[in-house]
């Protein structure tokens, strides 16, 4: 059991830094220092966005509008420190 809490964890811990890069790649493309219609960078961002809207849309919904900020990667982060600093360690105990 405790090679599988070990394997969510470095999971979570991986979702959290595609969602990091997620928002820098959103930034440079905002800014253009990037350019999207380059294949390599389309390819980045179509994978980026195909891992981590499924769990960032409906907490969009949630959330208020702040304008041109968005607040749902902070909430997905906070959610996976959670897990992991509450969650993954009351499983470790029960088990």
């Amino acid at each position: 059991m405790d090679g599988l809490l070990r394997f969510i964890y470095m999971v979570l811990d991986f979702y959290i830094w595609l969602l990091i890069a997620t928002a820098v790649m959103s930034w440079l493309l905002a800014f253009d220092v990037v350019n999207i219609r380059n294949r390599a960078i389309r390819a980045i961002w179509d994978s980026l966005m195909a891992l981590t809207e499924p769990v960032l849309m409906p907490i969009r919904q949630r959330l208020p509008r702040t304008g041109g900020l968005d607040l749902a990667p902070i909430v997905v982060i906070f959610g996976i420190y959670f897990i992991q600093m509450v969650i993954l360690p009351a499983l470790a105990r029960a088990f």
